[in-house]
């Protein structure tokens, strides 16, 4: 029997020439991160256990994103401690306020992580580099703190789901639009502890910045981990981060799944007549296509994430807003994932678009997304987001509404002040 790209790059950190699904392994990681809400427990763990040194100070990420910049003295202890820890080890991918970005954006756009990587996070969407044709998956604090100690990790190897979109991406369907349709369809545990495997003509036809998107919801999904075999996309993403391994391209043609590799499970999904959808409240599952939803009013629109936080989101939500303004009632909030994204927001004007039409650029930060700050919602108020959670209480008061979407329903619904089909407000 063959081995699907997940089997193939666990064995790869094993030793072994095959591992097969439901058995343990001890494998090697080639990257570890952690933020300001895992990271100071992973530190706790760490210390406590005795340890002296990190197994390796250029393979751990400490990154600060999701109550910063400091919303309060506690947040600002917690970003503290992990500044003192990498101090103390000399940790080298350290990055304050002003130099860094969401983890899930940074690292794929340093060139910190990539094909046929075994990468572990004590974050649910350390999946999104899957995107890359890496092994990515979310771990516990704890296990984060003995990888620090070891260089390793005990995982399960997952079995693996198969997910085929053939078709051509109709215009303002994004990867979003793929990945919630897919949530949508098998729901929040349909794929529970399994590799979900993104394949098809439309996948190859898919830009990175969407290929993130996904693979940053298949943790939505119940997934372990989500991937993508790397390919043309693959390669000019990653010359561009000059993280090309020595002996080129050519490397990665392994780094495919076999035909007769076994999956538990295969979905086949025609996307050339799609519309853009949205989750409604409270679960990513429940989503309906934007032209059924009916009137929804809104009080507030979050373009940003680690899920659609990239600066061809910010393109696609300033195409739409060009010329015109945020309805009176709502309140915009755009977020860059990274300070180069924010940088070349600027550039582009597209800051500029975004601020005349009345709306906030915040620095990089996750923010309102876990209901951290930047944009807590009161008793009552909905928010159209392209965050990667809408669960009961998500970004704010338990009685507020969050529904999810595409940055380009995002931007469209923000003019109108209810949830909106982007051609209903762009120019054609």
């Amino acid at each position: 029997m063959g081995q699907t790209i997940t089997q193939k790059i666990l064995a790869r950190h094993t030793g072994e020439k095959t591992v097969e699904p439901g058995t343990f392994v001890w494998v090697k990681v080639d990257f570890t991160l952690g933020n300001d809400v895992t990271a100071p427990l992973a530190i706790d763990t760490f210390e406590k256990a005795g340890a002296r040194r990190v197994f390796d100070k250029k393979k751990i990420a400490l990154i600060p994103d999701h109550f910063t910049p400091a919303k309060d003295i506690q947040s600002a202890q917690q970003a503290k401690r992990l500044k003192e820890f990498a101090d103390k080890h000399q940790i080298v991918h350290y990055y304050e306020v002003g130099r860094l970005g969401i983890e899930h954006a940074l690292l794929p756009q340093m060139g910190l992580v990539g094909p046929a990587d075994l990468v572990i996070g004590a974050d649910s969407h350390t999946c999104t580099y899957g995107a890359l044709g890496a092994f990515s998956t979310g771990v516990g604090s704890t296990d984060l703190a003995v990888a620090w100690m070891t260089g390793r990790v005990w995982l399960r190897v997952p079995e693996s789901m198969k997910f085929v979109f053939k078709g051509k991406r109709p215009r303002w369907v994004s990867g979003k639009d793929f990945i919630l349709t897919v949530i949508g369809a098998i729901g929040v545990e349909g794929a529970r502890y399994r590799a979900m495997e993104f394949t098809g003509e439309a996948i190859r036809r898919l830009p990175m910045d969407d290929r993130l998107a996904m693979c940053n919801m298949a943790i939505e999904a119940g997934g372990k981990s989500g991937i993508i075999e790397p390919d043309e996309v693959t390669a000019a993403f990653v010359s561009k981060t000059r993280r090309l391994t020595a002996s080129g391209i050519k490397e990665w043609d392994a780094l495919k799944s076999d035909k007769d590799a076994a999956y538990v499970g295969i979905k086949e999904y025609d996307v050339t007549k799609w519309e853009p959808v949205v989750a409604l409240p409270h679960l990513p599952s429940n989503i309906k296509p934007v032209g059924k939803v009916g009137k929804v009013r809104i009080d507030q629109v979050v373009i940003g994430s680690c899920a659609n936080g990239r600066i061809s989101d910010l393109r696609i939500a300033a195409k739409v807003l060009k010329g015109r303004k945020v309805a009176g009632r709502v309140r915009l909030l755009v977020i860059p994932a990274t300070q180069e994204v924010y940088l070349q927001a600027v550039r582009e004007g597209l800051v500029e678009t975004f601020v005349r039409a009345g709306g906030v650029v915040s620095t990089p930060t996750c923010g309102p997304c876990l209901g951290g700050h930047m944009g807590i919602l009161a008793e009552g108020e909905a928010c159209l987001a392209t965050t990667n959670r809408n669960f009961r209480g998500r970004m704010g008061a338990k009685g507020s509404f969050v529904y999810l979407a595409n940055p380009a329903v995002a931007a469209a619904s923000a003019v109108t002040g209810r949830i909106t089909h982007p051609a209903a407000v762009a120019k054609k």
